[in-house]
């Protein structure tokens, strides 16, 4: 008798059913219009926190799962309602992955309920790697955290860029360079607690895109914070970056650690997005009639959405099997993290192209989604590492090679 199955738990079923009925019922139905406003749909935010969905509960209860598809199965069913209100509702879970990862026990419950509020008082939280200058190059990051031992602070200044929920964020996780010369290695994460002087928004950016989801730069300017908000503590920092000083190895890098917890759930947004986009030609390919009978009736659609629907579900697999292995503490030892966003998010904008295609003119107006589906999907190659950047790290993985 053997313990594998593929099945879903029975907890993992009701929350999956729960997710999916508000994508269906509350964001569906206003997706258009927030995408058209390119606003933070704050009506919506405060429905889901009404009902639980956004909420530290919620999210805590995800992440204990022990076979970590909790939080991948709630990604795909809210992006199957809309990517954009779904980066709203889930944008602060990225600062929350940034807290958990890099944090002590005390910070993690002193700073992750406050990413969330209350539905009488709904906080957003922010997470602030990338900069002008340094994307995928995470190395060269500007923004500079010095330490003043007079009064136990950190003062932090430069400008962060392409940050959901940026400047409009409550608490903000800020990755910053403590000693540029050790490049990655001298960085550290610290929280920026609400009402901080010296934290700002600067450009909001206009988007292909998830236009409901606010992305702006966030500027720092003498920002001080209190040297409780080194995430992981100043002796944890000091005595790693001794080590990178003399050659040795670390596991830990303040922006990575992150991003390799939140890559399969990213994955899991892309195979939501696709999987409307299918669901949606599939049922258009069934009722649309040319030349006397349905669109699938013909091998060059029939056969289209076969393929559509086959990447999907590979592409889930590879989420789930990323999102088991960070839940059970396992390596990826082949970029599997990596793999996980790189297919779902390649696959994404496949199969939407597909589904404009299926569809025809229709496909390619803004009163079908499909059109949406589409602009939404290729961000999935862009953010948290480019294409490119997954398949460098799935190569020096599987090669044991520094490529560059």
């Amino acid at each position: 008798m053997s313990d594998f199955s593929m099945e879903l738990n029975e907890d993992q079923i009701q929350i999956q059913k729960w997710v999916h009925d508000f994508a269906e019922t509350v964001v569906r139905p206003a997706a258009h219009e927030w995408d058209e406003r390119e606003e933070t749909p704050w009506p919506i935010i405060k429905e889901a926190a009404n009902i639980g969905l956004y909420s530290f509960d919620f999210i805590a209860n995800c992440f204990a799962d022990p076979t970590g598809l909790t939080m991948a199965i709630a990604n795909e069913e809210m992006s199957w309602g809309d990517a954009g209100i779904a980066l709203s509702i889930f944008g602060s879970t990225l600062a929350v992955a940034g807290i958990f990862a890099n944090g002590t026990p005390e910070q993690q419950a002193e700073w992750i309920p406050q990413c969330f509020g209350t539905p009488d008082d709904i906080k957003l939280a922010a997470f602030g790697v990338s900069e002008p200058d340094a994307g995928s190059d995470v190395s060269s990051l500007k923004t500079r955290a010095v330490y003043d031992e007079a009064t136990d602070e950190w003062v932090l200044n430069g400008t962060k860029t392409w940050i959901t929920n940026g400047g409009i964020a409550n608490t903000h996780v800020i990755v910053a360079s403590v000693d540029p010369a050790l490049g990655s290695r001298g960085q550290a994460s610290f929280v920026i607690p609400e009402g901080t002087p010296g934290i700002s928004q600067g450009q909001k950016f206009q988007k292909m895109g998830i236009r409901a989801s606010h992305t702006a730069e966030v500027v720092l300017a003498d920002c001080r914070v209190p040297g409780r908000c080194l995430l992981g503590g100043k002796e944890k920092l000091d005595e790693r970056m001794a080590r990178a000083r003399e050659g040795k190895k670390s596991s830990v890098q303040a922006a990575m650690a992150t991003f390799e917890a939140s890559r399969p759930l990213v994955g899991a947004q892309a195979v939501g997005i696709a999987r409307a986009a299918y669901e949606y030609s599939l049922d258009y390919a069934k009722e649309r009639k040319q030349f006397g009978r349905a669109i699938i009736e013909n091998q060059a659609i029939a056969f289209k959405l076969a393929d559509m629907k086959m990447a999907i579900d590979a592409a889930r697999l590879l989420v789930y099997r990323a999102a088991w292995m960070a839940a059970t503490r396992k390596r990826f030892e082949s970029g599997e993290g990596s793999m996980s966003k790189l297919f779902a998010g390649e696959t994404a904008v496949w199969v939407t192209e597909q589904a404009i295609q299926i569809m025809g003119g229709y496909g390619y107006v803004r009163e079908y989604p499909v059109e949406r589906f589409h602009r939404d999907s290729k961000i999935y190659t862009i953010f948290e590492g480019t294409s490119e950047i997954q398949r460098l790290i799935i190569a020096r993985a599987i090669s044991g090679v520094h490529i560059k």
